[in-house]
């Protein structure tokens, strides 16, 4: 695949940066490969569902997460940018309530793992931004929850100067230390 894996602030999210080969009339790289991915990613995962998500500038999603049927997400843009962000929610993790964010467009090209037991979310920085996932689990609306984006006790540095546009779900999002977790 030729990506450069990293490590996060959070050693389970990973950080995917593919080599791109660029000529004058555009660019290609490999976005998946599911036997590097496997060996250098996250080996015992495999996907089942692709996402596609649209929104404008300053829609903020998440933190989403389903604790039963938990979902990983291979996260990337392929218009506009976005920061996207992972927190712990594994009750017996030491990194319980940590988070990482990392910037992802459609410039850098780069993809980031969420495993299962990560809440995730994302906040658009440009006028649209289209977001491409693929999950280890399909998506159960009715088993999905949702921590607030400004829990202090989380304290996430989301990178925005105004109010975020929030969705009913997203804004009714249960602080950390009341939200179901996994244990």
């Amino acid at each position: 695949m030729g990506n450069n894996v990293m490590s996060t602030a959070l050693p389970e999210v990973k950080l995917i940066e593919p080599e791109v080969f660029c000529d004058e009339f555009g660019f290609c790289f490999e976005s998946f490969s599911a036997d590097e991915f496997i060996e250098d990613v996250a080996p015992d995962f495999t996907f089942v569902q692709d996402r596609h998500s649209r929104a404008v500038h300053g829609v903020l999603r998440g933190l989403h997460y389903q604790v039963q049927r938990p979902q990983g997400r291979l996260v990337r843009v392929v218009i506009g940018e976005v920061f996207d962000v992972a927190v712990d929610v594994r009750l017996n993790s030491p990194n319980f309530g940590k988070w990482s964010g990392t910037y992802l467009s459609a410039a850098n090209y780069r993809q980031v793992w969420v495993p299962p037991g990560f809440a995730h979310g994302f906040v658009v920085l440009s006028d649209v931004a289209e977001c491409l996932w693929k999950t280890t689990e399909y998506w159960f609306p009715e088993l999905e929850r949702c921590i607030l984006w400004s829990d202090p006790d989380i304290g996430i540095e989301w990178p925005i100067d105004f109010e975020p546009i929030l969705g009913a779900k997203d804004a009714a999002g249960r602080r950390i230390y009341e939200a179901e977790n996994f244990s």
